[in-house]
């Protein structure tokens, strides 16, 4: 195969034709010798079988196997970009699998946010799998724990963080996410009043921060969010303490 590309690449590249015809192989010398040449179909003894029968696809019969069809993957692909609003990236990684896309499109339809369910599914559930060295089907998480846990994240009940710290303890405990959270379910403070008391407190301790704040450079207000969620042990509401924080620093 190899002696046979370059020769035919060198013939190409002079400007010949590759001739269509049997050629043989010589071991010792490392090379094609022409056989015979092979210009028609009768060359090579094509003939129709004349105990098999032709074969006849009518419409009516493609129009079954169709209908009988799954939804193949590609049309499927689009169909979830269109209805859950994924990107195109994260539709191929779901429909990698008849049983994954399935799964997805079970917790997405029951979820608040079919993006939510993808994330939580694609990062969090696979990165855990595969450091158990662990299939999707033996995940400890289930459906209904996955639209739990998506559904908190989505509604801001749960933090980022708390929402790994969860998945961790299932993975860890064999458990679903559903048990873990109704057991351990972390109280998350979204008491207005009671986090401007410790956004208060952090601006008073970092006056140089508030003084670049002022300064334009207003990125720094993610370093009295970071002091905000330190102090109150990963227990802030992260959107309100965002919004709030901002607010404060505008005052």
């Amino acid at each position: 195969m190899e002696y046979e590309i370059e020769r035919q690449i060198d013939i190409l590249e002079s400007g010949s034709r590759v001739v269509q015809e049997s050629r043989l192989w010589n071991q010792a010398e490392g090379r094609t010798y022409s056989m015979r040449s092979k210009e028609q179909a009768h060359d090579y003894r094509y003939f129709p079988e004349p105990d098999l029968p032709a074969l006849i696809v009518g419409s009516a019969w493609q129009s079954e196997i169709l209908k009988a069809m799954p939804e193949l993957p590609e049309a499927r692909r689009a169909r979830m970009i269109a209805d859950y609003g994924l990107n195109a990236q994260d539709a191929a990684t779901l429909t990698a699998t008849r049983a994954f896309a399935d799964r997805f499109e079970t917790a997405a339809k029951a979820a608040k946010s079919p993006k939510r369910v993808a994330a939580i599914l694609l990062s969090e559930i696979t990165m855990r799998l595969r450091a158990a060295e662990l299939e999707d089907d033996q995940s400890p998480v289930t459906l209904e724990g996955v639209v739990l846990a998506a559904n908190l994240a989505e509604s801001g009940e749960i933090s980022s963080k708390q929402l790994k710290q969860l998945l961790d303890a299932c993975f860890a405990e064999g458990k679903d996410f559903t048990f873990i959270y109704e057991r351990d379910k972390p109280q998350q403070i979204s008491d207005t009043g009671a986090i401007e008391k410790m956004i208060d407190e952090v601006i008073a301790a970092n006056p140089k921060q508030v003084e670049q704040y002022k300064g334009g450079k207003t990125t720094v207000s993610a370093f009295f969010v970071g002091q905000v969620m330190r102090l109150s042990k990963g227990q802030a509401n992260p959107a309100l303490l965002n919004e709030l924080v901002i607010k404060k620093l505008d005052a």
